[in-house]
């Protein structure tokens, strides 16, 4: 309980339709912002009620186009949380945001509401490739928000998508140069994947659309982390890349199995032994908050066996690996019972995976396999 607690703020409204978002149908002109203000202002409440006397070490702003919520009601989120729970010294603000100069025009606002960090979706620096992945802004536009932000935040970070059909070794080697010569502290760098259902999945199963993999996507896995960490933005995380101290602290709780509320429509938690869903549709979100005083549609008892699961594989993916003395107290399991141990020593002796008593980490070419190796380790799966 003497961790730092982490607020994540959902925003389901977008400006336009786009392939990634998942509230595409909740696209809407003259939202009513005094309604969504009480509505996000009570389950709020309601989360802090029940996690009395914590310290926030971090708030989110995520989902369809947040960097479009009102500053306003930015600020009075953050000024209620700050009623509700103890800031840390040096809390994190985040606000996730789309490069197109109409969202930019807000940022020196919403830097005055309290976000203290931007993370940009710029997704990639070609035009070309920006048009396969449907996004709505060029590189160009993408950039000049980057320089927008730097100026108006003191913490900048962007995404970056490889191992795009046809990219070869050399292209994304002068695609990250120019990345990193930027000089945010934080980068996250995703491997193309091909997800059930979408626009992608169809083009693929054409035959169209051929991404690389095996020995190409693990020679552009291997030269991402060799340019970032040269650049002194080591991975700390499977697809994450921060100078010292610039890491997402807001994320490193998720990954560190923290507790963590989540409010706004489809926003889910983690809070001491429980997992909580709100309400997807924005309509629906409304009603339930009206008519209970918070947004959950589910809440359910995580018994210790999922704690352990669900603390080991996000743990994993951390280059710091994962303390099992740690997890096995916070989840009330034994600690034998965390990972097979033989397991273990054959993927130390294969070079994919570090042991140091209780500690124990997948290397960097035990990433490139992740996958395939957390089914072999983590024994309470």
């Amino acid at each position: 309980m003497g961790e730092p607690l982490a607020l994540y703020v959902h925003w389901p409204f977008c400006v336009s339709k786009c392939p990634y978002c998942d509230f595409n149908s909740h696209v809407r002109e003259g939202v009513d912002i005094a309604a969504w203000r009480a509505a996000l202002l009570a389950d709020l409440a309601y989360e802090a009620q029940l996690s009395p006397g914590r310290t926030l070490g971090s708030i989110f702003f995520g989902g369809g186009t947040p960097s479009l919520m009102p500053p306003g009601l930015v600020a009075d989120l953050i000024a209620a949380a700050a009623r509700h729970w103890t800031f840390a010294d040096d809390i994190e603000v985040t606000l996730e945001a789309n490069p197109s100069s109409v969202e930019a025009a807000r940022f020196a606002d919403l830097a005055a509401a309290g976000v203290n960090r931007v993370s940009l979706g710029l997704q990639a620096l070609d035009d070309r490739a920006l048009a396969f992945l449907g996004r709505a802004h060029d590189v160009a536009e993408g950039l000049k928000a980057l320089d927008t932000a730097q100026r108006n935040f003191d913490r900048v970070g962007f995404d970056l998508i490889y191992a795009r059909p046809g990219q070869e070794l050399a292209a994304w080697e002068a695609e990250l140069a120019r990345a990193l010569g930027f000089g945010t502290g934080h980068l996250s760098l995703y491997q193309l994947t091909i997800e059930p259902g979408t626009r992608f999945a169809t083009l693929a199963a054409k035959g169209a659309l051929a991404i690389p993999d095996g020995d190409d996507a693990a020679d552009l896995f291997e030269l991402t982390r060799a340019m970032t960490a040269a650049a002194g933005l080591p991975a700390y995380e499977i697809s994450n890349h921060a100078r010292c101290g610039e890491q997402s602290r807001h994320n490193l709780t998720y990954w560190r199995y923290g507790d963590y509320v989540g409010i706004g429509p489809g926003a889910h938690g983690r809070r001491r032994k429980s997992a909580t869903e709100r309400h997807r549709k924005p309509e629906n979100y409304l009603a339930a908050v009206a008519r209970n005083g918070h947004g959950i549609k589910h809440e359910r008892d995580l018994d210790a066996a999922t704690r352990a699961t669900e603390a080991l594989l996000m743990g994993l993916r951390l280059d710091e690996g994962i303390d099992l003395a740690r997890i096995a107290a916070r989840a009330g399991v034994a600690r034998d019972a965390l990972i097979d141990e033989a397991a273990a020593r054959r993927l130390a002796g294969q070079g994919f995976v570090t042991r140091d008593g209780d500690r124990i980490g997948v290397t960097g070419a035990g990433m490139i396999l992740l996958d395939a190796i957390l089914p072999q380790l983590v024994a309470t799966a």
